[in-house]
């Protein structure tokens, strides 16, 4: 564990907030593989004078940096460079269509092996994150699930691994309507309904947009920077993402799990 910032606050920690992929889950791990080759293929349609190479670092550049928020969020900001490029996009719709549609032919054996039992749920996640869960519903707090993939898909997702148990009816996923939910709404909506303070509320993310929400409200922000291959050690890419992002704390995977609890309730 980095502590990048003391906690300035003693207030106890109530509620945490978790993103899904790549902070617990890793069921779509190498989503970015799909995306961003086919983000850069239409992109390259409308482009005249870039190079491939320079097209795949606009769209990892936008992609990286929206990550975390709804899927659409990423199409529509496609859309908007193709047509800067003198393009005419398409409804960001078509595009998240066509994406899911690719990223599920790669993620389809890992949700089959979930369902047949041939793969165990401890394998499709970060490591250490079932004894994290644990310690937390020891200590009587309530956990939050939000993630940018579809609301739908998150809720199996979460059943296959076995997830409901620590989180109830508290999943939000993206909805079709991408004005109505946001993990800031999310964020809110704890704070409001609990009539808490942001101190006592801490998140748990990977990507940029959690973090954010998560200081914005003087919460605790812990930057998840994992190696979502190996589902252990740290990704120094993430890390110094998450820094820039305002993370309190960095943390590669659940295994040293003392130090962490000691920073969040001690």
């Amino acid at each position: 564990m980095e502590i990048i910032r003391e906690r300035s606050t003693v207030e106890p920690i109530r509620s945490v907030l978790f993103d899904f992929d790549g902070t617990i889950s890793v069921i779509r791990e190498g989503w970015q593989e799909v995306m961003v080759p086919y983000f850069a293929e239409e992109l390259s349609l409308a482009s005249k004078d870039e190079s491939i190479e320079e097209i795949m670092s606009v769209v990892r550049e936008f992609v990286d940096l929206l990550t975390g928020k709804d899927t659409i969020f990423q199409c529509i900001r496609l859309g908007e460079e193709i047509e800067k490029r003198g393009g005419r996009a398409k409804d960001p719709l078509e595009y998240k269509r066509e994406y899911l549609r690719r990223l599920s032919n790669r993620i389809e054996d890992r949700i089959d092996g979930l369902r047949e039992g041939r793969i165990k749920p401890e394998d499709m996640v970060i490591m250490g994150s079932f004894e994290l869960l644990e310690v937390l519903a020891q200590r009587d707090v309530r956990m939050y699930l939000a993630s940018g993939t579809d609301h739908p898909d998150v809720l199996e997702e979460a059943r296959l691994l076995g997830l409901e148990r620590y989180f109830g009816d508290r999943i939000f996923g993206a909805l079709d309507d991408w004005t109505v939910r946001s993990k800031a709404t999310v964020i809110d909506h704890i704070l409001k309904f609990h009539g808490l303070g942001g101190g006592s509320l801490a998140v748990f993310g990977d990507g940029f947009v959690e973090i954010e929400c998560g200081r914005a409200v003087g919460g605790v922000a812990v930057g998840v920077a994992s190696n979502e291959v190996e589902r252990r050690g740290l990704n120094e890419w993430k890390r110094s993402r998450l820094i820039a992002a305002g993370a309190d704390v960095i943390v590669p995977d659940y295994l040293d799990l003392d130090p962490l609890i000691r920073f969040l309730f001690e």
